[in-house]
């Protein structure tokens, strides 16, 4: 029921203006819809209208009240007046009782003459205490959508198949203890709900619903289903859980369109070889052949699941046939039913950091996690491996809805997602299901809705604004295709603000797009509400535009004199035969493209700032970050007892995804050790919800006579380019496109460096040294100086968590008490001395500055390391030496 409710777009929520109060004291009769939804006097107000303006109402063709309405019985013997209704919902459940439990409406039966409504072809009657579906709902002929759940169906009429264009029945939670024979005369029908019932037995004409795709029956008595169900070829997903089944038909395995098999929670003792072998089938809570007592065992083993739970410096786990739970350190979850892999398999998984190169972010897209890895890719599973991702809670959860999308080699696609808030960790959770492992995040999209448009017609709406309506014909498509629906709020302070001009306005931003590359065979109608302050009584056409966008939303054609604009009192009505962005606006401009592509760019840019502190112990240590403009205040303050530096710089607008670059100037420069510097410039990605970070370490002229240098650090839109733009240097404001920003740097009188001669330095001898290999990188003697400078009072914890003893570390504090220095440097190259043969000794050293709170010199040698593996594998593919390996192999190398 609630899937088709979508797919109409018919929603049940009371519409509210700003104030919070009804949008409307009444009703809304506007173009040939009457919208009374849920209004406590709505059936008032639609008698008053019949009797005010009869002409007018007589002609609706939607119309929904609330069936807690006191006045519904009267109401209903003007209801088959209306002989154009197309659509009408008389639902209940819009009050709750004391104990907060949905209140059903008082609607028992129908009066006679309701079946003279010829035109109707949606109903729904849902949250009502219907005991007998009404006799005159069968004489409606162009009945395609049926929803009578939520009642007290005992039965269904013997002839309820005469219903031959039915499309959609749901009848879930209901008393229904049989079915007709006459239901396997519903050709025509696509989805059935019947669950949560006390249905028993099936009759074999259930099989005659040859275009039937989804059959829910879970939630019944059922003890067998017919052999006839192999017959329903179009059937894709069939839902038999929480049933008293003890066998299932073999022929169910032939079914060619079947994607989803759910048998859970039955009494199966044995399923046939041939359903076993499917992908797709869910089997769990069934004894499966064994004895009764052994049930107790099963459960006790199920809830015996191997957890296993990763530290942070792990990146792999086993997974055998009989399942398991997986925790990550970052705090992502895993769940994989027993049988989900045949064999025992090796799971490789990674934490990335987005590179737009790959992952491409649709426009008003908001990133909300970073790139989880899972190898190997492309593997299968017999059943679905269930994934809980983190995120971070997007700003508009009204306009937005969040998604996880996955990667499958050729193209990304957005999975089912349900979210969840945990409240021990104070996070919020991404939850879907998949049968292959490659590339997962989480991200940000504005609300979506979809239908399939069937030959006959159907129309969709907006959730996010019920207002937007898409109406397709009978006839528009030969083929079924899917329809998608998205909608961005626009609100006249933010066209005012970015065109300073008062008089410009717009309706909400539409995108529409389809699974097909063929026009549609008739028009489309599309509703659009008028822009804000604009109604029917003061509506100036040649102020009024609509603009078509391109599938980029790069370019605005003003399509007016194209299309054959029709106005009510509250919308604009057009007609189209292809998808894209559609904008109303209301206008003084003769041409407004360029206004709209404006407004457009600056609804997906964020404004943000720079920021370049130092650390108040260790100046040359400078943490470069890009903030967005709500964040800013925050982060300083967090940041106030570590750090100096300027203010933050201007405000900039970036997009989402966007790259940009920071280079030092005058004198300072990067560490040249970073795998990520290009001759003195660090690039970044721009993602409003992830951390813009980098911390890193500056170097000046030696030949400084002792005095402090000022220097700056700019940064620059794009990709680091081959040389910074001598303009781009100079110019600080202005025209330039490529400059964003410049902040100043101070450093003091430096100590000498420690890497300045190869010979000794302050008494110490430092032996040549490789830690790793060649194969897993190397950290060299250069590493490990550039590492010692970032190291600061933190030496002692790190040097313990290394594990050296508390007996060595104060003598290397003794032994160098003078010099801070020479007690990191003496307590850094001891040990490495100690453990240069260990294999593992660079991953324990990665350990020990995360354990020690130094992720900033963790993430730096983890990225030398990832830098020496790079070269190595190309050093190694260069002289042709690279062999055939095995996906294991493979994915141990990444």
């Amino acid at each position: 029921m609630q899937k088709m409710a979508e797919l109409l777009g018919l929603r049940d929520e009371c519409r509210e203006g700003t104030s919070g109060a009804p949008a409307l004291a009444g009703s809304c009769l506007a173009d040939n819809r009457l919208n009374l939804d849920v209004y406590p006097d709505g059936c008032c107000r639609f008698l008053q209208l019949l009797k005010e303006r009869r002409g007018d109402v007589v002609q609706v063709e939607f119309l929904r009240l609330s069936s807690n309405d006191c006045l519904l019985n009267t109401t209903l013997g003007s209801l088959p007046h209306l002989k154009h209704l197309k659509s009408l919902v008389l639902k209940g459940g819009h009050a709750r009782d004391e104990f907060g439990s949905y209140q059903h409406g008082s609607l028992t039966s129908l009066p006679p003459d309701f079946g003279n409504l010829r035109c109707l072809t949606h109903l729904d009657l849902s949250f009502n205490r219907l005991s007998t579906l009404p006799s005159c709902i069968l004489h409606l002929p162009s009945l395609r959508v049926l929803l009578v759940s939520h009642n007290s169906l005992v039965t269904l009429p013997e002839d309820f198949g005469c219903l031959s264009k039915l499309t959609f029945f749901s009848a879930m939670k209901n008393q229904l203890k049989d079915l007709p024979q006459s239901i396997g005369e519903l050709s025509m029908l696509q989805d059935l709900d019947l669950s949560e019932n006390a249905l028993e037995l099936l009759p074999e004409e259930v099989g005659n619903l040859r275009n039937c795709t989804e059959l829910d029956l879970s939630g019944n008595r059922l003890l067998s289903i017919p052999d006839s169900l192999g017959n329903l070829k179009s059937l894709r997903r069939l839902h038999l859980h929480s049933n008293l089944l003890v066998t299932v038909p073999a022929s169910l395995a032939s079914l060619p369109n079947l994607s989803r098999l759910d048998l859970q929670n039955n009494c199966l003792r044995a399923i046939p070889a041939e359903i076993q072998a499917l992908p797709f089938v869910h089997v769990r809570g069934n004894p499966l052949g064994e004895t009764e007592p052994s049930r107790q065992a099963d459960k006790s083993s199920t809830r015996r699941l191997q957890r296993l739970f990763l530290a942070s410096g792990e990146g792999s786990f086993t997974v055998t046939s009989e399942g398991c739970r997986v925790v990550l350190a970052c705090g992502i979850h895993f769940y994989f039913p027993p049988g989900a892999a045949s064999d025992s398999l090796r799971i490789y998984f990674r934490s990335l950091t987005p590179d737009p190169q790959w992952v491409k972010l649709r426009h008003h897209d908001v990133l909300l996690s970073k790139v989880l890895e899972l190898q190997p890719h492309g593997v299968q599973f017999q059943q679905e491996v269930q994934i809980w991702m983190p995120y971070i809670s997007p700003q508009t959860p009204h306009q937005h809805e969040v998604v996880v999308r996955t990667f499958s080699g050729q193209s990304w696609r957005d999975l089912r997602t349900r979210v969840k808030w945990k409240r021990k960790s104070k996070k919020c959770v991404a939850h879907c299901c998949v049968l292959h492992f490659s590339w997962f995040l989480v991200v940000s999209r504005l609300v979506q809705n979809e239908c399939r448009v069937p030959a006959e017609g159907t129309l969709l709406f907006s959730s996010v604004d019920p207002n937007i309506k898409v109406i397709f014909p009978p006839g528009v498509t030969k083929e079924p295709r899917s329809v998608k629906l998205q909608v961005l709020p626009v609100s006249a302070e933010e066209i005012e603000e970015i065109t300073t001009n008062a008089g410009c306005r717009a309706s909400p931003l539409l995108y529409l797009s389809q699974d097909s590359t063929v026009d549609f065979l008739k028009p489309v109608r599309i509703q659009l509400p008028l822009p804000p302050g604009v109604t029917g009584l003061n509506l100036d056409r040649s102020r009024l535009h609509i603009l078509h966008g391109d599938l980029e939303g790069q370019t605005w054609n003003d399509i007016t004199s194209e299309v054959v604009l029709e106005f009510t009192h509250l919308y604009a009505v057009f007609e189209v035969t292809h998808f894209s962005w559609y904008w109303l606006w209301y206008t003084t401009k003769a041409y407004i493209g360029g206004i709209a592509k404006k407004v457009y760019e600056r609804l997906r840019l964020y404004q943000v700032n720079f920021i370049a502190l130092q650390r108040k112990r260790d100046p040359e240590q400078v943490l470069l970050q890009c903030v967005p403009k709500h964040k800013v205040d925050p982060v300083l303050k967090k940041l106030q007892d570590r750090y100096r530096g300027p203010e933050p710089s201007d405000m900039v607008e970036m997009f989402e995804g966007e790259q940009f670059f920071a280079a030092f100037e005058r004198g300072i420069s990067i560490d040249m050790d970073r795998p990520d510097c290009v001759d003195g410039r660090l690039s970044f990605i721009f993602y409003s919800h992830l951390k813009n970070m980098k911390e890193i370490y500056v170097t000046s002229p030696v030949d400084r006579k002792g005095q402090a240098v000022k220097g700056q650090v700019s940064f620059y839109r794009g990709a680091v380019p081959d040389s910074i733009p001598e303009d781009a240097s100079r110019r600080r404001k202005g025209p330039d496109s490529l400059w964003l920003a410049t902040l100043p740097i101070k450093l003091p009188q430096l100590k000498p460096r420690w890497d300045e001669n190869p010979g000794p330095l302050y008494g110490f001898s430092f032996p040549p040294l490789n830690l790793g290999n060649a194969e897993t990188g190397y950290l060299t003697q250069a590493n490990l100086l550039s590492i010692a400078r970032r190291v600061g009072a933190d030496w002692q914890s790190i040097g313990l968590n290394l594990g050296l003893t508390y007996q060595q570390i104060e003598r290397i504090g003794y032994n160098n008490r003078e010099d801070l220095n020479k007690q990191i440097l003496d307590m850094l190259f001891s040990w490495a001395q100690q453990n240069s043969e260990d294999p593992d000794c660079v991953s324990k050293l990665i350990t020990a500055f995360k354990e020690s709170g130094r992720q900033d010199i963790a993430d730096e040698v983890e990225a030398i390391i990832e830098l020496g593996r790079q070269k190595y594998s190309e050093s190694i593919r260069r002289v042709g030496l690279e062999q055939e390996s095995s996906t294991e192999d493979s994915a141990i190398a990444m």
